[in-house]
């Protein structure tokens, strides 16, 4: 077995003590991609930084229990949960389904993460649940995919309490799958989705199932490369293969 180990912790106010306000949290990291644009290989599996990209991102969860990882994986650090989407090759909402299907009925946030962030440190995770224990919902915004927060809107002024948080890059991108969300919110969110399309989450997207949450959108002020940096090209895994260095 991989051992992984920690992330850089980084020098944020938040990170101190967010697990007195959020409590124990799962992470589910999605595997299970096709890579078509780097032909087709098994893309999480690729080294950076001297460990593969998937063993990476769990070592910035180390402390999350349980940790699952959806996806085939030959190997894999100690304690973490193997599962795949049905069907294999199913989508990130059939990954995401699986592995919240292992999670106890009592764990009420889970990091949902790409396998392929080889930048991502406990600092971010830290950082996401911090803003997620925040009571306040001044920085939610109502859930389209390419939105803006939506500061003003219904959803904010009501008061509702954000289901979920992510990083957002500097155009106001979300990130979905840099988040930390609601296991409730995830679970209304799969089943709503299941009954629209006919009880097959099979090629759903991210944006679907994220439809109608209340996101708190996280700009990212920490020191070094930004977390959500995804490899989807060779020249990417290049690039973060110079960051981690």
């Amino acid at each position: 077995m991989i051992t992984g180990t920690t992330g850089r912790v980084g020098p944020f106010a938040r990170w101190h003590g967010y697990r007195d306000r959020v409590g124990t949290y799962a992470a589910v990291v999605l595997a299970g991609g096709a890579a078509r644009r780097m032909g087709g290989v098994d893309k999480p599996a690729l080294w950076v930084g001297g460990r593969p990209m998937r063993d990476r991102v769990l070592a910035a969860v180390t402390d999350a229990t349980p940790r699952v990882l959806v996806g085939a994986a030959d190997s894999v650090p100690a304690g973490v949960r193997v599962v795949r989407e049905d069907p294999p090759g199913g989508g990130p909402v059939a990954a995401a389904a699986a592995g919240l299907a292992l999670l106890e009925t009592d764990i009420v946030l889970v990091a949902l993460l790409a396998a392929d962030l080889p930048l991502l440190t406990r600092a971010a995770i830290g950082d996401l649940l911090a803003h997620l224990a925040e009571e306040s919902p001044r920085h939610a915004a109502s859930a389209r995919p390419d939105a803006a927060p939506a500061i003003g809107s219904g959803l904010v002024e009501s008061g509702r309490r954000p289901d979920g948080a992510c990083f957002v890059d500097g155009d106001g991108r979300r990130q979905s799958l840099c988040g930390v969300w609601r296991v409730a919110a995830l679970r209304a969110a799969l089943d709503r989705l299941t009954v629209e399309r006919g009880g097959s989450l099979s090629g759903a997207p991210v944006r679907a199932l994220l439809a109608g949450l209340v996101v708190r959108e996280v700009p990212w002020s920490g020191e070094g490369p930004p977390p959500w940096f995804d490899c989807d090209t060779d020249e990417d895994v290049r690039r973060a293969e110079e960051w981690a260095r």
